[in-house]
């Protein structure tokens, strides 16, 4: 059925060989699921047409867009249609007069920075995986980043979808308008992880490059000098355009992959940023200076370029990509904590790594708490996919049980779909399974995430071809 469609001369854009099944029958998370075929539009009419023909035969469908989620939100289950947009990659439009850009969900993010660029512009969102992640993934997750401390997440810049709803019809959502009458359906829209629709094309709102910029690397003998360091940055009225933090382990890992200059006996780094007006920045950095100093920081180094500055980022921005010279796999949550709770909570997850004996590394968003524990393990050893389960699963209850929330930008996916009754009530739940309902009453739009199971009135029966003790 969709074969005619998408079969051109130049390439065949949807296919069903055991290679690609295969290779799109996961995201970059651990779970494996499995494809019944996949295709590959270039327009939101060939999105269209590939939703209404799934919701014509019944097929369950999945959104991908780069494959760089970590939670296995674009896992396709019961031989879904996988929707993969990496061909929509266009910038389609820069109004420098209001900073604003309509791009194709395919753009992977960094592009559109650089794309921005020549208006003195860029997109502030930045995940780590700034540069292979596409625009639609950061939509689908409502993705953060190093930078979203002082300008949000991806939510606040986002001002409309297009985007083709589960029954095949293309609508807008949102608007360049400052306040749109009628309900919210961008904000519902954006974070939904496939449930609702897929993006065709993204409105976003892009911001002006500061005059001024400070990077800073604070090194701690201690691990909870260091955390204590970023609460008093934030009590102090200083609010940084980025505050990171990474312990011993992973500072030492980056370091011998990437060269930054990053301490390898430091027990913890921060890496903090301010930026704005020359006089202001100055002022703040010194201010950080002299908190960090008060409380136990080794050494306060200001980047003296703008080479140094981008290669202290590029240290934290290749932390996951360093963890593959001490084992080849890991698993990673991005639970929220308050920032108040930060020392005891990461004391708690060093316990808990201790006590399932696995390796434990810490690379996080500190400045709004948003966690990054990192268990680096070999999953061909018997018994240890266990150990990381059950590690997993006590952090983020110990971190639910601190006042935090399960996921600060990764989004729920298969991994955290059963908790969710650990943080909603059966009412939450059920409110957020009719608006799902409403726009996708047969449950075809990226089945069996988010919501724990039962909750949805269409939904379809899960394929259970993911690997044993996975969170579904």
């Amino acid at each position: 059925m969709l074969a005619p469609r998408f079969n051109t001369r130049e390439s065949e854009r949807a296919r069903a060989e055991p290679l690609e099944l295969s290779l799109y029958s996961r995201d970059a998370g651990l779970a494996n699921g499995q494809a019944g075929a996949v295709c590959f539009p270039r327009d939101a009419s060939d999105v269209a047409f590939a939703v209404a023909t799934c919701k014509k035969l019944g097929v369950p469908f999945v959104a991908r867009g780069s494959g760089t989620g970590l939670a296995g939100g674009a896992t396709p289950l019961d031989d879904a249609l996988v929707i993969v947009t990496t061909q929509m990659n266009r910038v389609i439009s820069i109004d420098a007069a209001s900073r604003t850009a309509w791009v194709e969900p395919g753009l992977l993010n960094l592009d559109l920075t650089r794309a921005a660029q020549p208006y003195g512009l860029h997109y502030a969102p930045d995940p780590s995986s700034q540069q292979a992640c596409s625009i639609g993934g950061n939509v689908a997750t409502n993705a953060g980043g190093p930078h979203c401390l002082s300008s949000g997440s991806t939510t606040a810049h986002v001002l409309a979808v297009e985007a083709v709803l589960p029954n095949g019809e293309v609508a807008m959502l949102g608007s360049t308008a400052p306040d749109q009458p009628g309900f919210d359906l961008r904000g519902i829209f954006v974070g939904s992880e496939g449930m609702l629709g897929i993006a065709t094309k993204v409105l976003v709102k892009l911001v002006p490059n500061p005059p001024q910029i400070q990077t800073m690397l604070l090194d701690f003998m201690s691990i909870d000098e260091a955390a204590a360091t970023v609460s008093a940055i934030i009590a102090a009225g200083i609010m940084p355009a980025a505050l990171e933090m990474m312990d011993s382990r992973i500072t030492a890992a980056v370091e011998d992959f990437v060269g930054a200059g990053y301490p390898r006996d430091a027990a913890a780094v921060l890496l903090v940023e301010v930026d704005g007006l020359s006089g202001g920045v100055d002022h703040q950095a010194s201010l950080i200076t002299e908190i960090g100093r008060a409380h136990g920081a080794r050494e306060v180094r200001l980047a003296r370029s703008e080479s140094e500055r981008q290669l202290l980022w590029k240290g934290r921005k290749s932390a996951f990509g360093a963890i593959a010279r001490i084992a080849p796999d890991y698993y990673l949550h991005d639970a929220v904590v308050p920032r108040s709770k930060l020392v005891g909570v990461l004391r708690t997850i060093y316990e808990i790594a201790d006590s399932h004996d696995l390796t434990m590394m810490n690379v996080f968003h500190a400045g709004d708490g948003n966690l990054h524990p990192l268990i680096v393990f070999d999953r061909r050893v018997i018994g240890v996919w266990e150990r990381v389960q059950a590690a997993g699963t006590e952090i983020l209850e110990r971190c639910l049980a601190a006042g935090g929330v399960l996921s600060g930008e990764h989004g729920i996916g298969l991994e955290k779909r059963a908790m969710m009754a650990q943080f909603f009530s059966e009412a939450d739940l059920e409110l957020q399974a009719r608006v799902a309902d409403a726009l996708d009453p047969h449950g075809l739009a990226n089945p069996g995430k988010v919501l724990p199971a039962g909750f949805r009135c269409g939904e379809v029966g899960i394929n259970r071809t993911l690997p044993e003790g996975t969170w579904i």
